[in-house]
């Protein structure tokens, strides 16, 4: 296979730097080229990165126009409250979309799009699946959800003019040991609201770790299947289980009780977005079997796992310096 050029928008996210980082490595790929609001996360060998506003729009073009990409991975999706506010979401999400695929639209080479989504797009409405797979209608009941629904209509939209491939990877909530996730955040408070319905109710919910849900994202851009997919860790976790497992004191509310308890969270650094509220009030699950067969790879980790990782994380760790004697000794030693 040809070398290709390839753009990955949202590189400086860690699961978009995490994903540079894997194309690195692929022997299909020729030269990566990135932009994002924030530099990368991680070292990057080879890639070469531009940092722009979403909101520059006439640079944003100008840099895909002059990469005129074979391959788009547009991971340049913001989650409300992750790496910006619910207000900034809401803005860079559709005009970070809407750049990049109007610069796309103009290029000779394209070949296939990937695009980030999230089990958020399906909402939770009355009569809707458990878990819904990939051929029922989306329906978000989120802001977040409605963000994702419309960069996959832009994406569809594109690759029907284009005549390419457009794979959009419906994600679990994504957490690891540096994602920026509000529900990670929420979760790992020492005092944590739960919802009364999902905490004494039967809610369950999955999650997908940042390194699937990177390999997933390589397998795509590598393959180009067409369609959605879910991509969801198995063995889903009940809601009160998950605040159980860290130990941590779960304070049940209700309706009109999340507003004090919103402001609580957000003042100890846990701001709580509509689309997790939802999540701890009704669950979120997603049927993620179509996605093994389409990209050749499955979740390694668990739910439950990734649970577990969630609060193995260490927060500081207090080390006591060396005394002139003990340092002397490890020299010498």
């Amino acid at each position: 296979m040809p070398a290709k050029r390839v753009l990955v928008t949202g590189m400086g996210g860690e699961l978009g730097s995490l994903v540079t980082a894997r194309l690195e490595a692929q022997p299909w790929v020729g030269s990566i080229v990135g932009l994002d609001v924030d530099p990368p996360r991680r070292r990057l060998r080879r890639a070469e990165f531009h940092l722009v506003h979403p909101l520059e729009r006439a640079r944003i073009e100008a840099v895909v126009r002059s990469v005129d990409p074979h391959v788009v991975v547009h991971f340049g999706v913001y989650e409300p409250c992750a790496r910006a506010s619910a207000r900034e979401a809401a803005q860079w999400t559709p005009a970070m979309a809407d750049a990049v695929f109007a610069a796309a639209a103009s290029g000779r080479a394209l070949e296939r799009i990937v695009v980030r989504s999230g089990t958020e797009i399906y909402g939770r409405g009355a009569g809707r699946p458990d878990e819904p797979d990939e051929s029922v209608a989306v329906a978000p009941t989120s802001p977040f959800g409605r963000e994702l629904a419309d960069v996959e209509a832009r994406a569809r939209l594109l690759g029907h003019e284009r005549g390419v491939p457009v794979t959009a990877l419906r994600l679990a909530p994504v957490l690891g040991p540096h994602v920026p996730s509000p529900l990670g955040r929420l979760l790992r408070l020492p005092v944590v609201p739960v919802d009364l319905l999902g905490l004494i109710g039967s809610a369950r919910f999955d999650v997908i770790d940042d390194r699937d849900a990177a390999a997933a994202a390589v397998a795509a851009a590598t393959l180009g299947p067409d369609g959605p997919l879910n991509i969801v860790a198995p063995d889903p976790f009940p809601v009160r289980c998950a605040v159980r497992q860290g130990k941590r004191l779960p304070v049940p509310v209700l309706g009109p009780q999340w507003i004090p308890a919103r402001w609580f969270a957000h003042a100890l650094g846990a701001p709580v977005p509509a689309h997790v509220n939802e999540l701890l009030a009704k669950g979120r699950l997603a049927d993620g079997s179509a996605a093994a067969a389409a990209l050749g790879v499955t979740p390694v980790w668990s739910t439950p796992q990734v649970i577990d990782a969630l609060f193995d994380w260490s927060s500081v760790v207090h080390v006591r310096p060396f005394g002139p004697s003990e340092f002397t000794a490890v020299e010498g030693s």
